[in-house]
């Protein structure tokens, strides 16, 4: 996903694409993500969180091998709806194994979960641009594959050490009772569009540079500087949440951060491009983490935890799912990205008024199951 953006007018220049039709590679992901979260949770009742992840995994890796064969926009289609299944299955499936691994320091662990999924981003971000100078975007897509088929290989050896949380002695809540929950809601919506937020600079950081005159390169690395900026917020900000009683401070800073540079990267980007990048992996980079944190302290059992954060992920998917294709539409309608930008600072501001209902002490009581 995360590559996809430097290489914008490379593909728009093989395959014949609007932007709109663009957005489509990073909004299938993002929509398979939203929908996949609600298979996994009924196939790790069926088969188990571990085979669960298996599957994911190679998933991925066979859906990015896609694009060495060259199918064009068909291809580039069927091989972000492969991999945002993949990846959802596996952000489904990760943070109850996480829950029961971590316990009390789920949070530490979640940051780390968290700005390893971004440092991936950023490395995709840098080096794709630079390895299709030499063997075509195709190739450059499709060699990401190998990453997952390494990760295929360190999951199936961590099997034999780190047991997955069984759920034979955990509640389950079938998703019909945890829809009639108004805090589900809430936190639904609080992780969609914040995540509507991260998946557009995904997509549209790159493409927002090389219209202001940037080259592919550059623009690429904009992007990695953002994603890195992105990974030590996901890394800070949630240990520094893990110490305090209440979250809510730490999540109004984020918030904050993060208004802050979209409306910078609305109103001035080509003066403030790198301070609003900057305040935008501080920001998104800590909200990303925390969203799940808050979501997932209104369980203590891994399980129950699981499967909130699971369904509040694919209801949130479905939601981000539509930023990108909305800032397409923007950029063939009106040229430019910054009324995108301008837009979601105004969401965001209304997340900093849905964050002061999270608080900590009062999240288990706020989900009744009879």
């Amino acid at each position: 996903m995360a590559a996809i953006g430097p290489l914008v007018e490379a593909i728009r220049y093989d395959v014949s694409l609007s932007f709109t039709q663009l957005s489509l590679l990073t909004t299938l992901p993002v929509l398979a993500m939203g929908l996949g979260c609600f298979v996994s949770a009924l196939l790790a009742k069926r088969i188990g969180f571990n085979s669960v992840i298996t599957l994911a995994l190679a998933s991925i890796a066979l859906s990015d091998a896609l694009h060495w064969f060259g199918f064009g926009y068909t291809g580039l289609w069927a091989a972000a709806l492969g991999a945002g299944i993949g990846i959802a299955f596996i952000q489904a499936a990760l943070p109850a194994v996480i829950k029961q691994a971590a316990g009390e320091k789920t949070p530490m662990v979640m940051g780390f979960y968290i700005a390893s999924i971004m440092g991936g981003a950023a490395l995709a971000s840098a080096i794709t641009p630079v390895v299709s100078d030499y063997i075509g975007w195709q190739s450059a897509l499709a060699l990401w594959g190998l990453l997952a088929l390494a990760g295929l290989v360190c999951w199936v050896m961590r099997r034999r050490i780190l047991p997955a949380p069984s759920q034979n002695n955990s509640v389950s809540i079938a998703f019909s009772a945890m829809a009639r929950q108004p805090r589900f809601w809430s936190l639904a919506i609080f992780f969609g569009l914040g995540t509507a937020g991260y998946t557009c600079l995904l997509a549209w950081i790159p493409p927002t540079f090389i219209n202001l005159g940037w080259s592919q390169t550059q623009a690429g690395l904009a992007l990695s500087w953002l994603t890195a900026i992105e990974v030590m917020a996901g890394l800070t900000f949630p240990i520094l949440a893990q110490q305090m009683k209440d979250r809510r401070p730490v999540l109004l800073l984020v918030l904050l951060l993060s208004v802050a540079g979209f409306l910078l990267l609305g109103l001035m980007p080509k003066t403030m491009a790198w301070l609003a990048t900057a305040l935008l992996g501080l920001g998104i980079g800590g909200l990303f983490p925390l969203s799940l944190i808050i979501t997932m302290d209104h369980s203590d059992d891994p399980v129950l935890s699981g499967q909130l954060a699971a369904w509040v992920q694919g209801i949130g998917y479905l939601i981000a799912s539509l930023a990108p294709i909305a800032a397409g539409l923007i950029k063939d309608l009106l040229g430019g990205f910054e009324q995108a930008w301008l837009m979601l600072g105004v969401i965001f501001i209304g997340l900093i008024v849905m964050s002061l209902r999270f608080d900590q002490s009062k999240a288990p009581q706020q989900l009744h199951f009879s």
